[in-house]
């Protein structure tokens, strides 16, 4: 009991410090022995990491983006390295603009990178933002003539390579599954809602009843936004991000508060219609990736099978746990309501500061 309350406050503990995803979007277009590229930084990243806001009023300005071109371009291309078969292919920043993407605004840098050959196995080393924010994520795509393909780099996993500029069959789908399961296991906001769903689920009768609730729980959550996770990612509903985050963390308080004073009694249809905004959370990954047809297929596919996976892994951890302790007092009173306490406070800390940033 005393151990599964500690990974409540420590989950907790962590849960205060969460924030908005931070990626960088990096496409590559090979020609021969040219390498044309597009790359997509968000401002409050560059911000954090070369200090954008000059007059410190909170606000990057087109003069302060370009008083800062020079830093921006240096801090970049130090942190992205282009090799054809082994040899390097030196990148250099040709044109600068802006884009707004659903999270904010981002500075454009248009690369161009020259190979001593036309590459068949093109290597991207990717660094940028590591030191700083270790669960920043780089989106890698390249093109070629024989089709293009996608990795998403972050600490620890920096390294992608292009094979024959052709990804072995299979592979990419294998990588947006990685990336579903850590893309849940590293999103606070949706673990504690599943846990705040789940909470309550083991004080059934018996272990029959206990499988049902839980079983149609985590069933409806995970319908509900697989459903808006296609949606989104098919560019069929599109929400701001900031909407979007904010009212996650909402959806979060609402089912914690629900704990401690039960409006709804039968949770499924609860974690349907709020499971419906995590949806919108997932797909941000796969926003910006500018895939169509067969690969977004392939991508939606695989993210979500992985979200399902991680989604999985903490139900089967907690719930033995918490099945064996649901009869005590500790159990009812600290872990039921005094997790749930927790959850709701710290949920309302993140909306209210999603809303306001």
């Amino acid at each position: 009991m005393k151990r599964l309350l500690f990974a409540l406050i420590l989950l907790g503990a962590g849960a205060a410090h969460a924030h908005r995803p931070s990626d960088s979007t990096v496409r590559l277009l090979v020609d021969g022995a040219r390498i044309d590229g597009r790359w997509d930084i968000a401002l409050r990243d560059l911000d954090a990491a070369v200090g954008l806001d000059g007059d410190g009023d909170g606000k990057v300005t087109g003069r302060e983006l370009r008083t800062a071109a020079r830093a921006i371009d240096d801090y970049a291309l130090a942190r992205l390295v282009l090799r054809a078969d082994g040899a390097p292919c030196p990148a250099r920043v040709v044109d600068r603009g802006f884009a707004r993407h659903s999270d904010g605004g981002y500075a454009v840098l248009t690369l161009v990178a020259d190979c001593p050959r036309p590459p068949r196995r093109l290597a991207v080393d990717y660094q940028l933002l590591f030191d700083l924010d270790p669960q920043h994520r780089g989106l890698v795509s390249v093109a070629s003539g024989n089709g293009t393909q996608t990795i998403i780099l972050r600490a620890g996993a920096a390294h992608g390579d292009f094979t024959a500029l052709a990804l072995a069959p299979g592979r990419e789908l294998v990588g947006f599954i990685v990336e579903g399961v850590l893309h849940i296991w590293a999103g606070t906001d949706h673990i504690l809602f599943l846990l705040a769903l789940l909470l309550p689920s083991v004080l059934g009768a018996g272990l029959g009843v206990v499988a049902s609730d839980v079983g149609k729980t985590v069933t409806a959550f995970t319908v509900a936004h697989s459903l808006t996770l296609a949606l989104a990612g098919l560019g069929i509903v599109r929400l701001p991000a900031r909407f979007v985050e904010t009212a996650i963390a909402v959806t979060v308080v609402l089912a914690a508060l629900n704990n401690l004073r039960p409006v709804a009694a039968t949770r499924w249809p609860v974690a349907f219609c709020l499971g419906l905004l995590h949806g919108f959370g997932f797909s941000n990954v796969l926003g910006d990736l500018g895939m169509g047809g067969g690969r977004l297929v392939t991508a939606l596919l695989g993210f979500n099978v992985g979200v399902e996976l991680g989604q999985a892994a903490i139900v089967l951890v907690f719930l033995p746990l918490a099945y064996a302790m649901r009869r005590t007092w500790a159990y009812r009173r600290l872990v039921l309501g005094l997790g749930s306490l927790s959850i709701a406070g710290i949920a309302t800390y993140w909306a209210i500061d999603r809303f306001l940033s």
